[in-house]
């Protein structure tokens, strides 16, 4: 009997549980050589891991040495708010993966690394649940559904959240909230905003509460690169008084729309809703910034209960400042390293080019007797 090894990964669709909070996974049916078929759940998060270090495993076949050579499949990384939407938009490139992975050459494909993950495992047959919580809800995929992950749909379902700040609009595509009203939340944004059912308005995602929040991810100290598109005077010490215009990084992205930026070397908090991406063009967005105010600081929030006071993990702005200065040092040495490389390799090259060739040795003259026999 030979090794055991897969022949075909096949995406079913997602999961969406509720304990112990709520998360989305996503439904494999895996075949094996012995014809056998087992049903696993993965989450996103998992399967990205799982990629990185195949990548780590395969340098060459992963395109780490020249690009040119990688066979093995992207996958983009997970956003730092993983939604619903996200989840089904992302079933089209998930399953291509698979279908890339299981058919790459037998020393990939066949690896114990993807063996092993794709194995049954205890809480696939017995997921934890609580019996206090209501029931996962499953999203299949469409057998007809086409690799384009746009024409991917199901059912919306939406989670119902309460204001807990009263909150007047500023433009007619907002809605103004009393502290207590119920709302349907349909999607949520990176700005910290959030649509409700209720004619598709606006509303700061600072003033509403839920009872399953996202985790927020870790800290990115490399930072994006994002430009200020209305100014702002910082209020608490902890904030930064940014112009329009002004180019900053983005080091941490958290759901109550007050993002850590880092400015030269100076850290601090900034709202979301007034920043860009660079490079992103939208014309739009300044006037529709110019009559809204900023989403209300987390430490404003008296409600007791709220979200944003419960398992979350608490940041100071001297670490923010010390692991940003770090980064920044160690980017600095990298550089100065690279360039003294550099430079060692010019002068080299500088020395060995004004060094003085070597002159051909002259033969002998040859003897009379010689040269006449």
């Amino acid at each position: 009997m030979g090794d055991v090894f897969i022949r075909h990964i096949e995406l079913l669709g997602y999961e969406k549980r509720f304990f112990p909070s709520q998360h989305y996974v996503y439904m494999f049916l895996v075949k094996w050589n012995d014809l056998s078929e087992k049903l696993v759940y993965r989450r996103f998060t998992e399967i990205y891991e799982f990629h990185k270090a195949l990548k780590e495993m395969f340098p060459i076949e992963s395109g780490d040495i020249n690009m040119e050579n990688r066979i093995i499949p992207h996958l983009p990384a997970p956003k730092w708010f993983d939604g619903q939407r996200s989840t089904q938009n992302r079933q089209g490139t998930l399953a291509e993966y698979c279908y890339a992975l299981v058919n790459l050459p037998h020393k990939i494909s066949r690896c114990l690394h993807v063996v092993n993950f794709f194995k049954v495992r205890p809480n696939d047959m017995n997921p934890v649940t609580d019996s206090q919580i209501k029931k996962p809800e499953v999203f299949l995929l469409p057998k007809d559904a086409t690799k384009n992950s746009t024409d991917i749909t199901g059912p919306i379902v939406l989670q119902t959240y309460r204001a807990i700040a009263d909150y007047e609009k500023s433009s007619t595509s907002e809605m103004a909230l009393r502290a207590g009203d119920m709302v349907d939340v349909v999607e949520k944004s990176e700005s910290g905003l959030l649509g409700t059912e209720m004619l598709l308005r606006k509303v700061p995602g600072g003033m509403v509460d839920g009872p399953d929040e996202s985790e927020e991810q870790e800290p990115n100290y490399a930072g994006e690169q994002y430009v200020v598109q209305k100014s702002y005077t910082a209020v608490e010490e902890d904030e930064l008084t940014l112009k329009e215009g002004d180019t900053i990084e983005v080091i941490h992205k958290l759901l109550d729309g007050w993002w850590v930026i880092r400015k030269d070397e100076a850290t601090g908090y900034y709202p979301s809703m007034y920043l860009q991406k660079s490079g992103d063009v939208n014309t739009s967005m300044k006037s529709e910034l110019r009559n809204r105010s900023a989403p209300p600081r987390r430490s404003t929030i008296r409600n007791a209960k709220s979200i944003h006071k419960q398992s979350r993990k608490q940041i100071s702005q001297e670490t923010y400042r010390r692991n940003s200065r770090k980064y920044i040092q160690s980017r600095r040495n990298m550089k100065g390293n690279f360039q003294n490389k550099a430079n060692v390799i010019i002068e080299k090259n500088e020395r060995e080019e004004n060094k003085p060739k070597a002159q051909p040795a002259v033969p002998p003259r040859p003897s009379k007797d010689l040269i006449l026999n």
